[in-house]
């Protein structure tokens, strides 16, 4: 029965999909000891529950189904695997009907189960019109899995299809950068982000609200309907209080750095520009006045922020300071974190106000900063230039 998975001694439950049908399908085939949960109970074949508090035992059913989408639907996906892994006995079997159409959500959806291992996976035709196309994905119990990571080549493959890096070094790049916007291909665009837990926005200098988190984030970035929680890292306090009423949005006021540590500023001139821009340790760290500021280890407060489980987006804007940041997430694995990053590059540009004079505020030069890109995205990191 049901592909060799199934006994009539089976012990059986349906969660949250439309539970009492299928109770009444599994008893009909023969399977006597089915029960379902849903929000709205059915006595006696559905009971009271739902996916993310399931009201039984450890190690409870033999085998478990979900259909109709639940865990896509649920609020909280990583509880609700947590619970199916918890009252599937060892060697059990659990089966999905998601949605899941795209290598992404696939191995997002897997990533859920640490107890589980893919058993099958395929695809057969929906029931209705709300979900035409269905993928049945068969899990079962058993030892600790290891999770995926940015060199997996599903998300390599997200990388391929990304728009093509600008290879030559822009003679207008404050016109080329902002045009390339245009050209960007956005992973919630490509793939289905349905099977994370939490949904992130991390933006590394974030300057004011309207710079990019309210002007561009908020209204142009492709949410899925999706309620992101936005971190704005930004260690000029100018900008501090007007994101006290702003919701959704938690303010971290201090400098992204590789370490927790005072950093020092230092004025640097700038020409033509009527900012002057402050430096610490001799790397660009934002328009901030002469003073000390906090810095703070941001690979150290990623890891303990965010999970794999998140989908998380990051915004980079640092001055420079890309060139210690990037490498420390590497170094901390805090990088497999991060979904989707739009970075922007600071080198020794050509001057808008000044013609045939580059910027003498940073040091590195643009293929220093092609490089970057290069091997963020080599490594499976879905990069895209900002400006």
């Amino acid at each position: 029965m049901a592909g060799g998975y199934l006994s009539p001694e089976s012990k059986s439950l349906c969660v949250e999909s439309p539970a009492g049908q299928d109770v009444v399908a599994l008893r009909e085939i023969g399977v006597v000891d089915a029960v379902g949960i849903a929000k709205k109970p059915s006595k006696p074949l559905v009971k009271s529950g739902e996916g993310k508090r399931i009201p039984f035992g450890e190690d409870s059913f033999d085998f478990i189904f979900s259909a109709a989408g639940g865990i896509e639907r649920s609020s909280a996906p990583v509880e609700f695997a947590g619970e199916v892994g918890r009252t599937l006995r060892p060697g059990g079997i659990a089966v999905f009907h998601v949605k899941a159409n795209d290598t992404y959500s696939f191995n997002s959806f897997v990533d859920l189960f640490n107890c589980c291992k893919v058993e099958k996976s395929h695809d057969i035709e929906g029931f209705d019109s709300s979900m035409p196309h269905i993928r049945e994905i068969v899990l079962r119990k058993e030892g600790a899995r290891v999770s995926s990571d940015p060199k997996s080549g599903y998300k390599q493959e997200l990388v391929n299809h990304a728009e093509p890096l600008i290879e030559e070094e822009p003679l207008k790049p404050w016109i080329t950068l902002k045009r390339n916007v245009k050209n960007i291909k956005y992973l919630p665009s490509m793939v289905d982000i349905s099977f994370k837990n939490r949904y992130v926005y991390v933006d590394v200098g974030a300057r004011s609200y309207g710079s990019s988190i309210g002007s561009w984030f908020r209204k142009q970035y492709p949410k899925q309907n999706k309620t992101f929680h936005v971190y704005a890292i930004e260690a000029d306090k100018h900008f501090h209080k007007e994101y006290e009423l702003k919701k959704g949005i938690t303010l971290l006021p201090y400098a992204a750095w590789v370490k927790n540590e005072t950093l020092t500023f230092e004025i640097n001139g700038d020409p033509g520009d009527k900012e002057k821009v402050a430096a610490a340790k001799g790397r660009g760290m934002g328009r901030i006045q002469p003073e000390r500021i906090q810095g703070f280890d941001f690979a150290d407060w990623l890891k303990n922020t965010v999970s794999e489980n998140d989908f998380v987006v990051m915004k980079m804007d640092v001055e420079g300071t890309e060139f210690d940041l990037i490498p420390r997430l590497f170094e901390t694995g805090a990088i497999c974190l991060v979904d989707e990053i739009f970075l922007e590059c600071h080198y020794n540009r050509w001057q808008r106000c000044c013609p045939g004079q580059r910027s003498p505020k940073y040091e590195k030069t643009y293929d220093q900063c092609l490089q970057l890109f290069t091997s963020l995205r080599q490594s499976g990191v879905l990069v895209h230039q900002w400006w």
